[in-house]
């Protein structure tokens, strides 16, 4: 497989390295995690030859006696080198029952960097407080973006690979198949693993249908505002009885799984967060095309589901920004400072290109105002609103 180097995630690596916190790398599965810990282990040996590096990866056949705690502790403490840097990497941690422990008494002796990935079902966001103290340093990973994309697959065409993109997405284990059917495939069997894996068992769903129905509903409405009540309704009336409490515990889980991100709204004008109706992406639009194909295919919405991962991938505080009864895609925040943005797909007819502006020039404050549209044209500007193409942003071509 064609590696890439993912320059953001390993200096994310290389800022903290040395520092006293377990360092947990999370994210969807196979968005790469392993191998960016395989790629900050190459570069500390590169760094200095005498980093004493203690790699485990608990899949594989020759660590399984490590998947005893007590027998993982004096493995570790068997390769512990003195007199120079102590490096800890361990894969998939959460198959050795009680590793909590270990890691937490191997923290206390302060001999070792350490690193894990894992399931996420057992390293969850909300859970690493509990399991180690609130000693951790979360670094969430997403797939490929659009940059990465080009860079795995150069290319002079910068809007036939932004179409490319849309379908193919940024999981690049299903770049290895030669027909898009087999590459679908792989992708589906990752959703049903993650639901199965990380989602039934973790949380101890008693209704897999209903959560595979609950799924597909949000695939099916990414980029529209989703009350809890609605799916359950929707259901109900067609194959499933079941309520709003069971439906929002679903969706829950769903995200607790890294399989889609929610979004809160925030009332501009009163400066408040709104707790109910959210909108819910998924981590990549590729996933939706594998699952569900073209049907009530709305690329307006799919464009939407691509920038917020890609705001969230670049470090901003995302939410769903209402304004009196007109909406604004995100509210985008970064250092104190607010961008309010619009998403479209074709802005060429008149009508829908002065929707788009006058809903952002409704918005009282000086902050910066984007609308994000596939133009295929350079920026432009209206009363101070700027106009940039989709894919030269995501390409980094344009910026903010």
């Amino acid at each position: 497989m064609k590696l890439i180097e993912r320059s953001y995630y390993l200096n994310k690596l290389k800022d903290v390295m040395g520092t006293p916190d377990i360092k947990v790398i999370t994210g969807i599965r196979r968005c790469g995690k392993s191998k960016l810990m395989d790629r900050f282990i190459e570069y500390l040996r590169a760094q200095d030859e005498n980093n004493n590096i203690i790699r485990i990866k608990l899949t594989l056949k020759e660590f399984e006696a490590l998947k005893n705690a007590d027998t993982l502790y004096n493995y570790v403490d068997a390769h512990y080198k003195s007199n120079c840097n102590n490096f800890l990497f361990v894969d998939e941690v959460q198959l050795c029952p009680n590793f909590e422990n270990i890691i937490n008494s191997l923290y206390e002796e302060e001999k070792y960097d350490i690193y894990l990935t894992g399931s996420n079902a057992f390293l969850l966001s909300s859970d690493l407080a509990t399991l180690f103290g609130g000693r951790t340093y979360e670094l969430s990973m997403f797939p490929f973006s659009f940059q990465e994309y080009l860079t795995y697959f150069p290319q002079d065409d910068l809007n036939q690979a932004f179409e490319n993109y849309v379908v193919q997405g940024g999981l690049a284990g299903s770049y290895l198949y030669k027909n898009k059917e087999d590459a679908q495939k792989y992708l589906s069997s990752l959703v049903k693993s993650t639901i199965t894996k990380d989602v039934v068992r973790k949380f101890k769903i008693e209704n897999e249908d209903l959560l595979n129905m609950i799924s597909e509903y949000l695939m099916d409405n990414v980029g529209n505002k989703t009350s809890l009540r609605n799916i359950a309704n929707t259901l109900t009336s067609t194959s499933y009885k079941t309520n709003d409490k069971t439906v929002g515990n679903y969706v829950y889980c769903l995200c607790k799984s890294f399989l889609f991100y929610p979004f809160t709204r925030y009332d501009i004008k009163g400066k408040k967060y709104l707790e109910s109706d959210k909108k819910y992406y998924l981590a990549d639009v590729s996933l939706r095309f594998a699952i569900l194909g073209h049907k009530n295919m709305d690329y307006g919405h799919i464009y939407e589901n691509i920038v917020a991962i890609e705001l969230l991938r670049r470090g901003y505080e995302v939410y769903v920004g209402v304004l009196n009864d007109k909406e604004i895609d995100f509210v985008a925040i970064k250092n104190g400072i607010k961008t309010y943005i619009q998403v479209s797909d074709d802005i060429s007819a008149e009508k829908t290109k002065e929707r788009e502006v006058n809903a952002l020039l409704a918005i009282e404050d000086a902050y910066p105002k984007i609308l994000l549209a596939n133009t295929k044209h350079e920026d432009s500007q209206i009363e101070g609103v700027k106009i940039i193409d989709i894919a030269r942003w995501l390409a980094g071509v344009s910026q903010f």
